[in-house]
């Protein structure tokens, strides 16, 4: 008995560069994400135009990555994840050349929407940790790839608030293009080509449809704050995002190669990891709008710890540091407990972290104490999400599958954003015709993060156990092993095989009555 697979090599032993080199893709797109944050609110000055026409610059970017990860995902399975991650890269660097020509609005908008595009690199990191990588080196490796949105936007704060203090603001791009250069370089000479492939042609119509539904979903929580949450333009842009989501899942279910499977979607290791997901990025991006604001406000505020916006980044750098290494010690945890429990136990910390957080606002130690709490929270469960998403989805169907989970992730980032600016709007005082931010709206916030990750735990607790979710991939997966007789070349393929990572394979052979002659088992 001959026995072949769909895949024509073995996984390296070691994956050698591999590890580093994605991970620092993920740091760079990252830092991509954060390049802006410190001269936000100059950028009405900078770019000669409105306040509330500046903020395009951020929604063009989180509008194109919504929209990007999907796709990506989608894309590498089909052609080659490593091929895609270059073309991401490629991508960002044409945007940041173009921003960094530039002061004009609408030029800047479209370079800060190429950038955009890098978001697609996370998903597709851990798709090729998947295919290249041993089973022993995963989960530590991907735990890193998937905190690496952390790491890079704790760790480019400081330095980006260095740069652009004492040189001028274009730098941050030409800075952004170059790190995106040299990843590329790492890539094609560190980084192999998958040879896993997905089954099928790229759904145009679903692309276009899910682009089409996130924009008019996203935008008007980016934008409800300017517009008005009940103004005519807000509703009716949520109502419509419902129809043409709606429409879209009807024909993605009646797609032979859908964008996103919403039957494995639906599945509850799935389900409820994405919705988790959700959560967690609402905790996360709380304490990012939060610390920064409250350690750069005037000491005259009564509350304000008054640093200089580098010292700012500099408190607020710990999250991301933490959040990398927490990366060995969560493939530890999840060695023995498996990641469900590691996501919990995350959730807890950052609820813990967010709790006290509430009374250790008096000092700028104590913002550094809670920025290492949530970073080794935040950490942990974050380099859960993908062993869950990995663990309940075929190989074939990796990088679609991290990418909407990734998907999920930012649009609990855009709501963090919406809710937390609306509330800090709203408790603001009015100093000098300026309104500031209080020491209400601070801990109002930090109770909504708080609610936010216990309702995750929610989430976490309902996820079914590692053997439950394995035997579902099991049952779903399409057939990886053929098997044929030597003695009896004329008989079919082994039929009825199924395979997961874990949970072996098994099949028969059949004759060409359909009767069964021998049993295929591993």
């Amino acid at each position: 008995m001959t026995r072949t697979t769909t895949e024509p090599r073995t996984r390296r032993p070691s994956g050698s560069g591999i590890v580093p080199v994605l991970a620092f893709a993920g740091i760079v797109v990252a830092v991509m994400q954060t390049l802006l944050v410190p001269v936000i609110k100059d950028l009405p000055e900078l770019l000669g135009t409105s306040p509330s026409n500046a903020t395009w610059v951020m929604t063009s970017t989180l509008l194109a990555g919504a929209v990007a990860t999907p796709i990506m995902g989608r894309l590498g399975d089909l052609y080659g994840k490593r091929r895609m991650l270059i073309a991401s890269l490629a991508v960002m660097v044409v945007g940041s050349l173009t921003a960094g020509f530039t002061s004009e609005l609408l030029v800047m908008i479209v370079g800060r929407a190429l950038q955009g595009v890098a978001m697609g690199a996370i998903p597709l990191g851990i798709g090729l940790m998947r295919d290249e990588l041993p089973r022993e080196k995963l989960g530590s490796a991907m735990a890193l790839m998937s905190s690496s949105i952390g790491v890079g936007g704790g760790l480019a704060l400081p330095v980006a608030a260095l740069i652009a203090q004492h040189t001028d603001w274009h730098a941050l791009f030409f800075g952004s293009a170059g790190l995106g250069t040299l990843s590329i370089l790492l890539t094609l000479v560190f980084v192999p080509e998958s040879p896993m492939r997905a089954e099928g042609t790229f759904d145009v119509w679903g692309a276009l449809g899910l682009s089409a539904g996130l924009v008019l979903f996203l935008l008007p929580i980016t934008k409800g704050s300017d517009w008005g949450w009940t103004s005519g333009t807000t509703l009716g842009l949520f109502g419509a995002a419902a129809v043409v989501l709606f429409l879209w899942g009807v024909m993605e279910l009646r797609v032979k190669a859908p964008l996103v499977d919403l039957r494995t979607t639906a599945r509850p290791a799935v389900l409820f990891t994405n919705l988790a997901s959700i959560m967690v990025g609402v905790a996360f991006y709380a304490v990012s709008l939060v610390l920064p604001q409250l350690l750069q406000l005037p000491t005259s505020t009564g509350y304000g710890l008054g640093q200089s916006m580098v010292v700012a980044g500099l408190c607020v750098a710990p999250l991301g540091l933490t959040m990398m290494f927490t990366a060995p010690v969560y493939a530890r945890i999840s060695a023995k407990y498996g990641p469900k429990v590691t996501l919990m136990m995350g959730m807890l910390i950052i609820a813990v972290g967010y709790g006290a957080g509430l009374g250790l606002m008096s000092a700028a130690w104590q913002t550094v104490v809670i920025a290492v709490v949530l970073g080794a929270g935040i950490g942990l469960a974050y380099s859960s999400l993908p062993a869950l998403i990995i663990g309940a989805v075929p190989a074939s169907e990796t990088g679609a599958a991290n990418g909407l989970n990734t998907l999920m992730r930012s649009i609990g980032t855009s709501v963090s954003s919406a809710v937390i600016g609306m509330v800090l709007a709203n408790t603001a005082d009015q100093v000098g015709g300026v309104a500031v931010p209080t020491m209400q709206g601070f801990r109002v916030s930090f109770l909504i993060a708080t609610g936010a990750v216990l309702v995750g735990l929610v989430f976490a607790v309902l996820l079914p156990g590692r053997r439950a979710a394995a035997r579902v991939a099991a049952r779903a997966a399409k057939p990886h092993l053929v098997a044929s007789s030597e003695d009896a070349p004329e008989l079919p393929d082994a039929a009825g095989v199924a395979w997961a990572d874990g949970a072996g394979f098994r099949g028969r052979v059949l004759s060409a009555d359909g009767e069964p002659v021998a049993r295929v088992t591993s």
